[in-house]
């Protein structure tokens, strides 16, 4: 038998700290106006001193389990999508995060697919509940964006925030939740969007940190016309292995990157920006959280209700794309 997989309860958290284009004005040759203009956005959080991109997590996941009506000896896997984990390169930052909440004994690991990475988490977990593996799961994207990125570099710098979404994934009937789901990658454009020093490739020496080499390096203009065109690509494949056309789409959750971007997709697929959640003023670029942090603030405001259709949709470094198509709601076998 196959089952279907419904998100039974959202959290999110971001740091206390807002840091505003005013307050950049400031530290890099930059304005609010260049900053809104070309992104949208106005102010992002960033974390503390001490404050890692688990401890986002965590919270997120408590507040997903709240909202859920479960606590965390309900969960039985633990899928944590970041690209700025709690460590360089092990353990996974999920190993944290489960001990924090209180689990043991469960599978807890880490992905990596940056930006696209909470759309990559709910594939993955959605297939152990359709086997019959699982029944309840929790997908998570938090990201600490802020400790990665060079705040000398305006073109950069002035993009990122940090925060962390949770979701908990529940069996459910087929035919509601996850409806489709289209995930894919293109290694050639890696170069693109990368942090190039600190894996095995490029170990970390004077050298490298001397040049800057363990932030994150964009090609701005080649990210952005991918993006542009890959966005709605991406969400009309998956429209269409769902059988549903844009027309009948309730809300589009998209990637908080830029708010052009946002833009372009939403045009691409014919859909009005009334039907599409934007929150990227408030808080920027942050990676993995961006779609969960979007999805918990659309229901919390009644964007998002049972039985609409939605479809979430990102990319990211890799460079990694793809959407999901789901039927809003709660409902137990």
């Amino acid at each position: 038998m196959t089952f279907g997989a419904c998100i039974a309860g959202l959290g999110m958290d971001v740091p206390v700290r807002i840091v505003t284009n005013k307050d950049l004005e400031a530290v890099v040759d930059t304005t609010d106006d260049w900053i809104v203009t070309r992104t949208g956005i106005h102010e992002r959080r960033i974390v503390a001193d001490g404050q890692s991109t688990g401890d986002l997590a965590v919270k997120a996941c408590e507040d997903a389990l709240r909202s859920a009506g479960i606590t965390i000896a309900d969960i039985e896997m633990i899928v944590l999508s970041t690209c700025t984990g709690d460590t360089n390169m092990l353990p996974a930052t999920a190993t944290f995060v489960q001990t924090a909440l209180g689990a043991s004994h469960i599978p807890a690991f880490d992905i990596s697919a940056a930006c696209s990475g909470f759309v990559y988490g709910l594939d993955i977990a959605h297939q152990f509940i359709a086997t019959g593996r699982c029944r309840r799961i929790l997908v998570v994207g938090a990201e600490a964006m802020s400790r990665v990125v060079d705040w000398t570099d305006r073109a950069s710098c002035v993009l990122f925030g940090d925060g962390a979404g949770a979701a908990v994934l529940e069996r459910c009937p087929p035919g509601q939740g996850i409806l489709s789901t289209k995930i894919a990658s293109n290694g050639a454009g890696a170069c693109l969007l990368q942090i190039p020093a600190g894996g095995s490739r490029e170990p970390l020496t004077a050298e490298t940190v001397g040049t800057d080499r363990q932030f994150l390096h964009m090609d701005g203009k080649a990210v952005y016309s991918f993006a542009v065109e890959i966005m709605g690509e991406a969400a009309m494949a998956a429209l269409d292995a769902a059988g549903i056309s844009p027309s009948e789409i309730d809300l589009l959750v998209p990637h908080q990157a830029n708010i052009r971007i946002i833009k372009s997709a939403a045009d691409r697929m014919g859909i009005p920006l009334e039907k599409v959640f934007i929150n990227v003023d408030r808080y920027g670029n942050t990676s993995a959280a961006s779609i969960p942090i979007a999805l918990t603030e659309a229901v919390r405001t009644g964007r998002l209700k049972e039985g609409d259709l939605v479809v979430t949709v990102g990319f990211g470094a890799g460079l990694t794309w793809g959407a999901n198509v789901m039927r809003w709601g709660q409902v137990n076998p």
